[in-house]
Order: C-alpha cells, then sequence, then structure tokens
C-alpha cells in the first residue's frame, strides 16, 4: 500500500480527533448518557469545543474529495512522489485547519483550508 494510502486513512480517522475536542476537551465534558443522543450534546456547546465540532463537521465534509482525488491520481499513475507529498501536505493542512478552527485562529484556518483544497486540486492535475 503506497504512502498516499495512508494518508487516506489518517484522513478518514481524523474526524475522531476534533469529535474527542468537542465531546471531552473543555469544562463541558459528554456525560456517558449523553451518548444516547450525542448530536443534541454537541448543539449545546460553546466555545473551543462548539468550534471542534464544527471542525469535525468540516473534516468529514472535505475528506470525500481528497480520497477520491487520491484514488484518481494513483489509478491514472501519476508520479508516485507527486501524490505522495500532496497527500501529506493535505493531511498537515487539514489538522492544522482543525486546529486553528479549535483555537478561533480565522485566518489561519482559511488558509489551511485553501493548501488542502490546493492539495486536492494537484492531484487531479497530478492525474491528467
Amino acid at each position: 500500500m503506497t504512502f498516499a494510502y495512508w494518508c487516506v486513512l489518517v484522513g478518514a480517522l481524523m474526524p475522531i480527533l476534533w469529535t474527542g475536542t468537542a465531546k471531552w476537551g473543555g469544562p463541558n465534558k459528554m456525560p456517558t448518557a449523553a451518548n444516547h443522543a450525542p448530536r443534541e450534546f454537541l448543539s449545546g456547546l460553546q466555545g473551543r469545543q462548539k468550534r471542534a465540532d464544527w471542525a469535525q463537521q468540516n473534516a468529514f465534509e472535505a475528506f470525500p474529495a481528497f480520497a477520491a482525488a487520491v484514488i484518481i491520481a494513483q489509478s491514472a499513475a501519476a508520479s508516485q512522489i507527486s501524490v505522495n507529498r500532496l497527500a501529506a501536505v493535505w493531511l498537515v493542512a487539514r489538522f492544522l485547519h482543525g486546529l486553528f478552527y479549535v483555537l478561533d485562529w480565522s485566518h489561519a484556518r482559511s488558509l489551511a483550508y485553501f493548501v488542502g483544497m490546493g492539495c486536492v486540486i494537484g492531484l487531479f492535475i497530478a492525474a491528467a
């Protein structure tokens, strides 16, 4: 399995980091009973925990395009070094995006978002 495919796996798991931060990373920790309706619990959060929930949602939204781009680039026999590098940069950008979301650094978050999208576009270009 290529490094880029491992990046897809890590990207698929990344939302769990932000979910954990939202549920247990602040003063309003999710009680066990709230697991029956976690979305209800998450909708009532504030501050960093709320932003961590938003980071989790955005991570889920960004993942399909990345996974598709990696699979398409690999299927098209794009340069493996390029695919691996773009996948690695995407992972770093998406981690930073979530971190900046939690910290409420909106400009840095937007920059990280655009770097990640640039990697997805780059993967499609590499497949061309």
